[in-house]
């Protein structure tokens, strides 16, 4: 039987697609039939400052490619500029296009003190995290960019957490951690002014609450038990899978009118909406609606 791949001939560059939503993301586009270039700087040979040796971007690659798509792991440090302009080269060498760039580069989860304000904060720490939620960001954007604009139709994310209007009014804890999640959304619509001139598009995306690798360590459950947190964390229950942010760029990757979107933030919630896919387990939550409205406690509703 044919299965249906929308982005079959494509190719997307992931960067920031260890774990979590670049992980979901990549198996995504992979699912869509996408080739998916996915970079990181953990690999089976090497592992980053996070010390994590269970998710790599070989790893990644191999869901890609399991999904059906083809997955080509590049090891890639996003501060170093001659890597990205090396990885931007061999993309270029390899198929002359760049059809979707998703900018997910983080690596800031040890380096932020909630509740800290900027003079009790450790100041290298907080600096750290701003080149590489902001700074990386930037740096594949200025050699990716480029290529993306080669043919028309082209598709780049900016990936945060919150949308525009919640970060807006909402002070995330932390000066350093507040000033990065905000300046992705301001990324995602600054790049659309000069991606539009183009016929590329350029958004901002956050996902709900992440089912990350990461997350359920922390609240020490698995994905096939996730549910037993909800007896401490009662709100964990409107949360969702990196798969479900996965589905969202897929979607929007898809869509021959995506550029309807371009300067805008969007949530994975909120694109469910429009697109009609779901997360994983058949259901749509839409996190960011369920914050807005308060935090009702028939979480259900949200999902």
């Amino acid at each position: 039987m044919n299965v249906y791949k929308p982005l079959e001939g494509r190719v997307a560059l992931v960067a920031g697609a260890t774990r979590g939503a670049g992980r979901g993301i990549a198996t995504e586009l992979g699912a869509a039939g996408a080739t998916v270039y996915v970079t990181g700087r953990t690999t089976r040979e090497r592992v980053s400052e996070y010390g994590r040796t269970q998710e790599t971007i070989e790893g990644t690659a191999e869901l890609v490619t399991e999904a059906g798509g083809t997955g080509i792991a590049v090891p890639t440090d996003h501060l170093e500029r001659e890597q990205v302009e090396a990885l931007v080269a061999r993309i270029r060498a390899d198929h002359g296009r760049l059809d979707v760039l998703v900018n997910d580069v983080w690596g800031g989860e040890h380096l932020f003190e909630w509740t800290s304000p900027v003079w009790e904060h450790d100041l290298a720490n907080g600096l750290r995290l701003l080149r590489l939620g902001i700074d990386t960001h930037l740096i594949t954007a200025h050699y990716a960019l480029p290529l993306l604009i080669q043919e028309p139709g082209g598709l780049h994310i900016e990936v945060g957490d919150g949308t525009t209007e919640y970060n807006a009014k909402t002070y995330r804890e932390s000066p350093f951690y507040d000033l990065a999640k905000v300046a992705i959304n301001r990324m995602g619509w600054a790049h659309a002014q000069d991606l539009a001139k183009h016929q590329a598009t350029s958004v901002s995306l956050t996902p709900g609450w992440l089912r990350s690798e990461m997350m359920l360590e922390h609240f020490g459950v698995r994905e096939d038990n996730w549910r037993d947190a909800l007896a401490k964390i009662p709100d964990f229950a409107i949360s969702e899978t990196p798969r479900f942010v996965g589905r969202a760029v897929a979607a929007l990757a898809a869509d021959p009118d995506k550029a309807r979107f371009n300067g805008e933030s969007l949530s994975s919630g909120g694109l469910a909406q429009v697109y009609g896919f779901t997360d994983v387990d058949g259901s749509r939550p839409d996190a960011w609606r369920f914050i807005e409205d308060g935090r009702p406690a028939n979480v259900a509703d949200y999902r």
